[in-house]
């Protein structure tokens, strides 16, 4: 099943790549987990609705180029045991051992649920078999409900939320079966690409993509300042976040305006010292021009 699942994404990441229309590089990202989608709409078909639509998002997200992906809360609670048994000397350690505390935090979640799904889909020439079981016809039509929450991981907020309508057949992904992807699954493959519900399921993906895409524009981005020379600063973000030579960033000392009634940070007030310039990025820290006054610990944030 979950090389049936892989072979939706492939089409599915295509598509998406050029829908999201926007340059990776330059675009300041943030780091962002998915979350199963829950099947309240009790849909029972070939394969795990919740799941299957959870994986082609995350992938989908992975390849717009526009978040820092990170695993879901299964994929991380198996790096965590890894840390644990690492630290535990029951196994060799040295420098690749995963090591406690180096876990890249969520800074954005992604919940949400299928609220409901129909699938007219009605046998016909050309059906597929999946390891002898078919799997329908390629006549019929199918729509998915989904709706999607963007939450603030630091505050539990959510930021933003939406409800999409997947259609088979409004965009097509060109999810085909192929070669050795196949996974089990045989039969008039002309007739039939793919399953409708599956077509739903990517129709609501690139929705979703675009939907969380643009939400980036509301969310403060902030950095700080690792090291400050007199030849040189060095910022602790880099490539992976989106930075790259030539970017400008504003420099100084942040005070957060908390409500004094229920603790919450209201905004954030930044006193300027004065403006950066990113003259080399690696992956997880850039090196800035010189700033007279920058100090290491201070704020950088994106020139408005």
């Amino acid at each position: 099943m979950k090389k049936f699942l892989q072979v939706l994404t492939l089409g599915c990441l295509a598509m998406v790549m050029g829908l999201i229309a926007a340059r990776a590089e330059g675009n300041l990202r943030y780091s962002i987990s998915v979350a199963k989608f829950p099947n309240e709409a009790g849909w029972s078909g070939q394969w795990d609705i919740g799941h299957g639509f959870t994986t082609i998002l995350t992938d989908a997200l992975q390849q717009s180029g526009k978040f820092i992906v990170l695993g879901d809360a299964d994929m991380r609670q198996e790096a965590l045991a890894e840390q644990d048994l690492a630290a535990s000397g029951r196994m060799a350690g040295g420098k690749k051992a995963p090591q406690i505390g180096r876990m890249t935090p969520a800074q954005l979640l992604v919940r949400g649920s299928i609220t409901h799904v129909q699938d007219d889909t009605t046998g016909g020439r050309g059906g597929i078999n999946f390891k002898g079981i078919s799997i329908g016809g390629s006549k019929g039509k199918a729509e998915v409900n989904i709706t999607i929450y963007l939450v603030d991981s630091a505050t539990g907020q959510v930021k933003a939320s939406q409800k999409v309508v997947g259609q088979a057949g409004r965009r097509g992904l060109g999810v085909g079966y192929h070669g050795s992807a196949l996974g089990g699954l045989g039969g008039d493959l002309e007739g039939f690409q793919k399953d409708n519900v599956g077509k739903a399921c990517e129709d609501a993906v690139v929705q979703a993509v675009e939907f969380l895409a643009q939400q980036l524009e509301q969310i403060p981005w902030e950095g700080s300042i690792m090291l400050a020379k007199e030849d040189r600063i060095v910022i602790n973000r880099g490539t992976r976040e989106g930075v790259a030579a030539g970017m400008k960033f504003q420099v100084g000392t942040t005070e957060e305006l908390v409500d004094e009634d229920t603790g919450e940070v209201l905004d954030v007030e930044m006193t300027t010292v004065g403006t950066i310039e990113v003259t080399e990025a690696k992956e997880k820290i850039a090196y800035c021009t010189p700033l007279s006054g920058a100090a290491k610990g201070m704020s950088v944030m994106p020139v408005e």
